[in-house]
């Protein structure tokens, strides 16, 4: 199978099994060509949805976009595949898109991913309902329900005295949203400790985020020495790994906030995607750098007011909720 056909393979599995979109319902997907991925995705999409409308994002004036969506109803389908972010006003894309109750699946800054990276993401498009919608929904009562976790990696160990804050899902069931749609790919369950003073121990990263929102690897892991949330030491860093830091800590503290349970299978340690936001996914844990996190609010840290949530992506052994075993082997145990 040429990798034409996976992508549109994966693409009509997440139209009909994650979003049920069929006909009589409509189709807008709004596209550019500046980078292989964005090329690629916009033919598989010609191939999944043949009767939809295309619009090339730089011949059309942001009038005529607007004019395109405007002319859609609720329940019909929005898709953006975009080789950095597409800007039509002031306002983000998406969210205008969910005020006029329209499905959306947005691909975005796929500019960062070439060459070996594609077939990664096109790999990572996979939608298996039965792995998403029955492993994801354990993860998350067994989160729910913990009174403390342990992430084990290479000889450390972190642990969260704590229970957790509900825990949110991205796994491609809608069921019950008031949005239907998001950023893809998808795959992951994450949380964040109610009670930060719990948090404590070290953990090593295998990669990072860095200042230009790629995936940084070095040549070993680094060590974070966690007080209460905070990272009060790094052993190992490198110069890059310095740079973030450094650029946190003018602002904030480095506060250990998001705890992620990504769930992609095409995403490993090994396998790897440059875009952070979409190596986001990979299936292992990832924890957050830093005072922002949309989702969730803490006394003196509230939602908009932070200015960092840096990825960094855990060289995880084993994850323990309570005493029950969640991850091991590169695999979630549930």
């Amino acid at each position: 199978m040429s990798l034409l056909d996976t992508a549109a393979q994966n693409v009509k599995n997440i139209l009909t099994k994650a979003f049920e979109h069929s006909s009589p319902a409509r189709a807008v997907i709004v596209f550019d060509t500046y980078s292989e991925l964005s090329t690629l995705l916009t033919e598989a999409y010609r191939v999944a949805l043949p009767e939809a409308i295309f619009v090339d994002f730089e011949a059309a004036t942001p009038d005529e976009i607007l004019k395109q969506f405007s002319e859609l109803s609720a329940g019909d389908l929005v898709v953006l595949v975009q080789s950095m972010s597409f800007r039509l006003n002031e306002f983000r894309i998406l969210v205008e898109l969910f005020k006029q109750g329209l499905k959306v699946i947005e691909h975005p800054h796929l500019f960062r991913m070439q060459g070996s990276d594609v077939a990664v993401y096109v790999d990572s498009l996979a939608y298996d309902p039965d792995y998403y919608r029955v492993v994801g929904p354990k993860l998350k009562i067994l989160i729910d329900q913990a009174k403390s976790a342990t992430l084990e990696s290479g000889g450390c160990t972190l642990r969260y005295q704590s229970v957790f804050e509900d825990t949110k899902l991205n796994i491609g069931d809608y069921t019950g949203m008031k949005n239907v749609g998001g950023q893809f790919p998808i795959g992951e369950v994450f949380t964040e400790p109610k009670d930060f003073d719990g948090v404590n121990g070290e953990v090593k990263i295998f990669a990072f985020g860095d200042t230009d929102f790629r995936v940084n690897t070095p040549a070993e892991p680094i060590t974070l020495v966690i007080e209460k949330a905070r990272v009060v030491d790094v052993k190992n860093s490198t110069p890059e790994f310095d740079k973030v830091m450094e650029q946190i800590r003018a602002d904030e503290e480095v506060w250990v906030r998001e705890l992620g349970f990504g769930m992609n299978r095409a995403f490993t340690r090994e396998r790897r995607v440059e875009d952070v936001g979409t190596y986001e996914r990979m299936c292992g844990i990832h924890i957050s750098l830093g005072a922002k996190h949309s989702i969730y609010a803490k006394p003196g840290l509230k939602r908009r007011e932070g200015h960092y949530h840096v990825d960094v992506f855990v060289q995880t052994d084993r994850v323990l909720l309570d005493d029950r075993v969640v991850y091991q082997d590169g695999a979630w145990q549930v």
